[in-house]
C-alpha cells in the first residue's frame, strides 16, 4: 500500500536518524568483542570501513533514486537483477528479522532479571531458561501489538525508546568508563594484545565475522523512504548522521565493558548489565543497577519495534502487487500488515522454544545469530552487486544523492562492501571456539540447511504466484520496473512483473491487470 496514504504523519530527519541508530545499534553485542581487547577498535573501525559505510551511501543513493517508487530493497534489486531475485531480497530481509528477535529479545530478558538488588540471584535467573522464554514472549508481542498502531506510535515510541534505552546508557556507560579510569580503577583489558589484532588465530576472524551483523539495518529505513519529508534530502542525511554515531557508540562502549570486566569472565548475555553493576558499586550508587536495567528493556523494545513494523511493511507492500497470496495482504482499519505481524510472531515463538534442545541459553543465541547474519549476507551481496548494475542499466536516471561524478567511486564503495560481505558469509560458518556451542553437527546442520529452506521458500512462492493475488488498487499505486514503462498498455493499473529476465522489455500481459507470463 502507499506510504502516503495509511496516514499523514511524517518522519523528521533527526527522529529517522534515531530510528536508524536504533535499528542498527544494540549494545547487547558489546561483551562479544570486549574479549579482543584494544582489537576490538579494530574490527568496528574495518567492519565499518568494508560494511557499514559502503552499505550506508549505496542505501542512499537507491533510496534517493526510486523515493517516489514503493518496495525498498526488492525495487533496488529487482530494477538490476528481475523481480524474483528483487523477491528473494524482501523475503531475506523479512525472515532474516524474524529470525533475529528471540536473540536481541534474550537481552531483554536479561535485563528485566536484573532489575532487582541481588546481583546473584539476578544471574541465576538471566540463566533461567523458562523465565527466559516467557519474557522474550511478552516483549515481542508488546512490540507487534504498539506495531498495529500505525507508523506514528512506531516512530515516536522508537524515538522515546531508542534515546532511553539505547543512546542514553551507550554514553552512560561511556562516561562510567572514562571516570572510573581517570579516579585510578583498575583496567581489566589486556592492552598488551594491542590494536592489530593476531589475524593468523582463525578463531578471532570467525567471532569478529558477527560485527558485520551489528552494523546491519541502515538500508532497512528505505523502507520508511516515503514516511519522510523531502525524502531525497533528508533520508541521505538521517543515514549518515546514523552512522556515524553508531560507530563512535560500538568503539568507546566496549572498551568501557572491558575496563571493568575481565575477558575470561565475559559472557554474552549478562556481561553488559554485570558491567554497569560493577560500575556502580564502585561509585557506590547500586541504586542505580535497576533503573539502567529497566532503560535497557526499552531500549530493546525500541530496537524491536522499528524491526517488526520495518521489513514487514515491505514484503506486504509487495506482496499486494501480486507476489502474495491475498492471506498475507489482510490488514486492520488502520492499513496495517495484520496477518503478516501475526505470521511472524508465530515464528517467533515456535523459535523461542528451541531453549528446551540447545545446550545452553548462550549457545542458542550464538547460532541464531550466525544464521541471521548469514541470511543478512546474502540480501547484502545481492544489494551491493544491485548498486553497480543499475549505474550501467539506468545510468540516465536521476540520482538526488551519488556516490562520485562517474563509476569509479560506485565499484569501489559497492565492491568494497561485497567482497567485505562475502568474506563474512564464508567466516560465519566456522563455530568459533571462545563460545560453547554444542555439537558441531548441529551447528552445521542448522547453518546449512536453515539457509538452503530459506533461500527455497520464495522461489516456490514467487513460481506459484496467481493472477487473483494482485490487489488491483495496491497495484495501481505500485510503480512499474523501468524496463516495463515504454510498453505499459493504456489502461492506468500498474502490471507487477514476472519474467526472468531484465535484459530486454517485458512481454505484454497475458490479460490487462494480470502478472506477465513466465515466458
Amino acid at each position: 500500500m502507499d506510504g502516503k496514504k495509511n496516514t499523514g504523519f511524517k518522519l523528521s530527519v533527526m527522529t529517522l536518524a534515531i530510528m536508524n541508530i536504533t535499528a542498527v545499534v544494540s549494545l547487547r553485542g558489546l561483551p562479544a568483542e570486549a574479549v579482543y581487547g584494544p582489537a576490538s577498535a579494530f574490527y568496528y573501525l574495518f567492519a565499518a570501513i568494508v560494511f557499514l559505510i559502503p552499505t550506508a551511501l549505496v542505501a542512499a543513493e537507491l533510496a534517493a533514486m526510486f523515493s517516489d517508487k514503493q518496495g525498498g530493497v526488492f525495487r533496488w534489486v529487482g530494477e538490476a537483477m528481475g523481480p524474483r531475485t528483487g523477491f528473494l531480497a524482501i523475503w531475506l530481509q523479512w525472515i532474516e528479522s524474524t529470525i533475529w528477535y528471540p536473540t536481541v529479545l534474550t537481552f531483554g530478558a536479561v535485563s528485566i532479571a536484573f532489575i532487582g538488588m541481588n546481583t546473584s540471584h539476578d544471574m541465576l535467573l538471566a540463566s533461567n531458561k523458562i523465565f527466559t522464554l516467557v519474557m522474550v514472549l511478552v516483549i515481542y508481542w508488546a512490540a507487534t501489538f504498539i506495531a498495529l498502531k500505525g507508523i506514528d506510535w512506531v516512530g515516536k515510541i522508537a524515538k522515546i525508546g531508542g534515546l532511553v534505552g539505547t543512546i542514553i546508557p551507550a554514553g552512560l556507560l561511556i562516561l562510567l568508563g572514562i571516570i572510573y579510569i581517570a579516579s585510578g580503577g583498575h583496567n581489566n583489558m589486556d592492552m598488551s594484545q594491542g590494536f592489530f589484532p593476531d589475524l593468523s588465530n582463525f578463531d578471532n576472524l570467525v567471532l569478529a565475522s558477527s560485527i558485520f551483523l551489528f552494523y546491519a539495518g541502515m538500508e532497512m529505513m528505505g523502507i520508511h523512504v516515503m514516511d519522510v519529508n523531502n525524502p531525497k534530502k533528508n533520508y541521505p542525511k538521517a543515514i549518515l548522521i546514523g552512522s556515524l554515531i553508531t560507530v563512535l557508540i560500538f568503539v568507546l562502549g566496549t572498551f568501557s565493558l572491558g575496563f571493568i570486566i575481565p575477558a575470561k569472565d565475559i559472557n554474552l548475555t549478562q556481561s553488559l548489565l554485570i558491567g554497569f553493576d560493577n560500575y556502580f558499586q564502585y561509585l557506590r550508587m547500586s541504586w542505580a543497577s535497576p533503573i539502567i536495567a529497566v532503560a535497557l528493556m526499552f531500549g530493546v523494545l525500541a530496537g524491536v519495534l522499528t524491526w517488526v513494523s520495518g521489513p514487514s511493511k515491505g514484503i506486504f507492500a509487495v506482496g499486494k502487487a501480486g507476489y502474495l497470496p491475498p492471506f498475507f495482504q489482510k490488514t486492520n482499519k488502520l492499513g496495517i500488515q495484520r496477518n503478516i505481524l501475526l505470521i511472524q510472531g508465530g515464528i517467533v515463538t515456535l523459535l523461542s522454544l528451541l531453549f528446551v534442545v540447545m545446550p545452553s541459553v548462550q549457545s542458542f543465541y550464538q547460532i541464531l545469530s550466525q544464521l541471521t547474519v548469514l541470511l543478512y549476507l546474502i540480501m547484502y551481496l545481492l544489494m551491493f552487486a544491485s548498486a553497480i548494475v543499475l549505474r550501467y542499466k539506468m545510468k540516465d536516471t536521476e540520482r538526488p544523492f551519488r556516490i562520485g561524478k562517474g563509476n569509479g567511486l560506485m565499484w569501489l564503495v559497492a565492491g568494497l562492501g561485497f567482497c567485505g560481505s562475502l568474506l563474512a558469509f564464508i567466516l560465519s560458518f566456522i563455530p568459533p571456539g571462545q563460545i560453547a556451542t554444542g555439537s558441531h553437527m548441529v551447528w552445521f546442520s542448522v547453518l546449512i540447511i536453515g539457509c538452503i529452506v530459506v533461500v527455497i521458500i520464495p522461489y516456490i512462492i514467487y513460481a506459484s504466484r496467481k493472477p487473483s493475488w494482485q490487489d488491483p488498487d495496491a497495484a495501481a499505486h505500485f510503480a512499474p520496473f523501468h524496463w516495463e514503462t515504454p510498453a505499459k498498455s493504456t489502461t492506468a493499473t500498474a502490471q507487477p512483473a514476472t519474467q526472468t529476465s531484465t535484459a530486454a522489455p517485458s512481454p505484454k500481459p497475458d490479460k490487462p491487470g494480470k502478472p506477465m507470463s513466465n515466458r
